[in-house]
């Protein structure tokens, strides 16, 4: 199946070359190039792109506003992209907020080709870009500056024991094959749990049940295992 991607950014030149690189992939079309979030939130509905590739700091409407409008479309409208934000630093404030909005993953500009690469494919399919330590760190960062939400525990003794204990893993950037192994089970079978952990904690994909696993107290900052 083919990844159809919107490349945003206000610069053409890095338009121009993440569109080139990406469009050479075979699973993978640049569907359109957008200079602004306007321009972006705009070419989203024309093209529903699987996912944007969406700078941080740009004129006009900025990629944190942009993806909370593609994250809270009109009534009646179904369609959200995933959204792969760009940033040129390692921490940047905006991300802690693009993160809130719906982002599923961070990449820095100066990412390796094969990099970007991966990073579209693992947003597309659902799973949050959480292993390099920058979104780690950002996620990090996020929690520590968010007071902890009240109804998290509530949606924490939904889960069952073995779903709580595969949500810790998630939370600590382990992916579906580290989890199955750390914990002995089949990879289908960490993945059905994943997607029930995902339904009932109301999380979109697996970035948003990381922040909610930091929020809940679940797993806290510094934590490793």
């Amino acid at each position: 199946m083919t990844i159809n991607v919107l490349v945003v950014d206000d610069q053409a030149m890095i338009r121009a070359g993440f569109g080139a690189l990406l469009d050479a992939q075979p699973d993978i079309a640049v569907v359109a190039e957008a200079g602004d979030g306007e321009e972006a939130v705009a070419l989203c509905a024309a093209h529903c792109p699987d996912v944007v590739l969406m700078d941080v700091r740009m004129p006009v409407l900025d990629g944190l506003e942009a993806t909370r409008r593609l994250m809270n479309p009109p009534s009646g409208t179904g369609y959200r992209p995933r959204v792969l934000m760009l940033t040129t630093f390692d921490i940047d404030d905006y991300v802690y907020d693009a993160l809130a909005a719906g982002a599923s993953g961070f990449l820095l500009k100066d990412a390796l080709p094969a990099d970007l690469i991966q990073a579209v494919r693992v947003v597309a399919a659902g799973e949050a870009l959480l292993a390099p330590r920058v979104t780690r760190r950002l996620i990090e960062g996020f929690v520590r500056s968010r007071p902890a939400v009240s109804k998290a525990p509530e949606r924490l003794k939904g889960l069952t024991p073995r779903e709580t204990e595969v949500l810790v893993q998630v939370a600590r950037g382990r992916s579906n094959g580290e989890i199955a192994a750390e914990l002995f089970l089949a990879e289908q079978t960490v993945k059905t749990h994943v997607s029930r952990i995902l339904d009932k904690v109301a999380a979109r994909d697996r970035a948003q049940a990381i922040v909610f696993a930091y929020e809940s107290g679940l797993v806290r900052v510094g934590e490793t295992g």
